[in-house]
């Protein structure tokens, strides 16, 4: 029994040195001292968390500095920034990112470093459980809705792209463009690791009520959209491109609609208009078929640069 403990105990000052902990902060003096206690509960050691603070003009600052962490001011403005910003001060292979707001418990941190390190995972994306009480309706509909879109797009199956407390290999994580902003990079990080046949996987986590003002609104998530479709211009040009040719199906389908609802009910033949109707329908169908003979593509090409890399490896 005494073995098994020093061999528990030599396994965790191993990992010690594994990853760090980054915490981007701006005015979270509600939440900040919770977080960190939490996270230090759990054994981490103070050098491997650092807290990137986006300019708060509360306590935030002192709070962390009180504890005993890392703290640097950003360069720059909004989350992106502040990853960019860690970039600069990890050294170590991972880079587990958390939000400081107290909605993500720091009890699951061991659990996906242990997923990364048993599937080797480029991130580990810890997938929030929502309920009424966490998170409103309209929220958990905007998520559901951005992560299907960045699914089509990317041609992945992620349940939770924009979630705030990921784990991810810094060595993939610096080879990504990171031009995205604010609430965004999230977004950016995934498409980067599934784009260049990376591996992402997913733990279920809670996800609790944050402590202060809330940060984030619909018109972010407006911004959000906007960046996954430029995300997909980066990453895969093409099936954008003939998703949205595909779309001339329908107005296609709604003038032959009304052609057919004229002819059906009064008699009146809509010569040209069914023409175009038809010719709508089936330049979209074609483009449709182009669309999923891209995802097709580049499909092969994740798997043939997972096999290119596994015989260099």
């Amino acid at each position: 029994m005494e073995v098994n403990v020093v061999k528990q105990d030599e396994r965790n000052r191993d990992l010690e040195h594994v990853f760090t902990v980054v915490i981007p902060t701006l005015n979270e003096e509600k939440a900040i001292g919770s977080v960190l206690e939490e996270v230090l509960g759990i054994k981490i050691p103070r050098e491997y968390i650092l807290i990137v603070d986006g300019g708060s003009t509360d306590k935030t600052v002192d709070i962390a500095m009180k504890y005993g962490v890392k703290v640097i001011r950003q360069e720059g403005k909004g989350k992106a920034d502040a990853i960019r910003t860690a970039l600069k001060y990890v050294d170590t292979p991972y880079m587990l990112v958390m939000d400081g707001d107290y909605t993500y418990p720091a009890m699951y941190i061991p659990e996906l470093l242990n997923m990364a390190l048993k599937t080797n995972s480029d991130e580990v994306i810890g997938v929030r459980m929502m309920s009424n009480g966490n998170q409103s309706l309209i929220y958990r509909f905007g998520n559901w809705l951005l992560t299907s879109v960045f699914n089509l797009i990317f041609d992945s199956s992620l349940h939770d792209v924009l979630s705030g407390m990921y784990l991810v290999k810094v060595d993939a994580l610096r080879d990504a463009l990171m031009e995205m902003k604010g609430f965004s990079v999230e977004a950016e990080i995934a498409a980067h690791i599934v784009s260049t046949g990376k591996t992402v996987t997913e733990i279920p986590i809670e996800y609790r009520k944050r402590l202060g003002d809330k940060k984030l609104g619909i018109k972010d998530g407006l911004f959000i959209f906007r960046d996954i479709i430029r995300l997909a211009m980066r990453y895969n040009p093409m099936f954008l491109l003939f998703f949205m040719g595909a779309l001339l199906i329908i107005p296609g389908l709604l003038l032959g609609a009304y052609v057919g609802y004229w002819y059906i009910f009064y008699g009146i033949k809509y010569y040209l208009k069914g023409l175009i109707a038809i010719m709508l329908f089936l330049i979209g169908l074609q483009f449709l078929g182009m669309a999923m003979l891209s995802l097709y593509i580049k499909r092969m090409e994740y798997r043939l640069r997972k096999a290119i890399e596994s015989l260099h490896k």
